[in-house]
């Protein structure tokens, strides 16, 4: 997946919003609360939300680390955009939207459904 397909897939996600943070960073955001960001500049590198029980099974490996500043709420960084294939990447970013969007309040994910995207 290139920054283009992150792109499109992350915008085609019920109430993303899109932003550069940091001076040169992607944001994508629900509802205001990140899911997912990457650099501008490559190599791409993908930080996102996982669950707990997969977060020590991802980061053993070279290719994917502790997101800083992240690290404390189960983020990593994808240093390798080639690591997965174009489905797993977008099961990992539906995986981390949802996470992020579940700890929303009723009232704001109830909301998300009647925005326009």
């Amino acid at each position: 997946m290139n920054i283009e397909e992150l792109r499109e897939f992350c915008l085609s996600l019920q109430g993303v919003t899109e932003d550069i943070k940091w001076e040169n960073h992607l944001v994508f955001s629900v509802a205001g609360k990140i899911f997912c960001l990457t650099g501008l500049d490559p190599p791409m590198q993908v930080a996102l939300k996982v669950p707990e029980d997969q977060f020590d099974e991802l980061t053993q490996t070279g290719e994917i680390i502790q997101a800083s500043h992240f690290a404390r709420r189960q983020w990593v960084t994808i240093l390798e955009e080639s690591r997965f294939s174009r489905a797993e990447w977008e099961k990992l970013i539906l995986q981390s939207y949802e996470l992020v969007k579940s700890k929303l309040s009723k009232r704001v994910r109830d909301n998300i459904g009647n925005d326009e995207n």
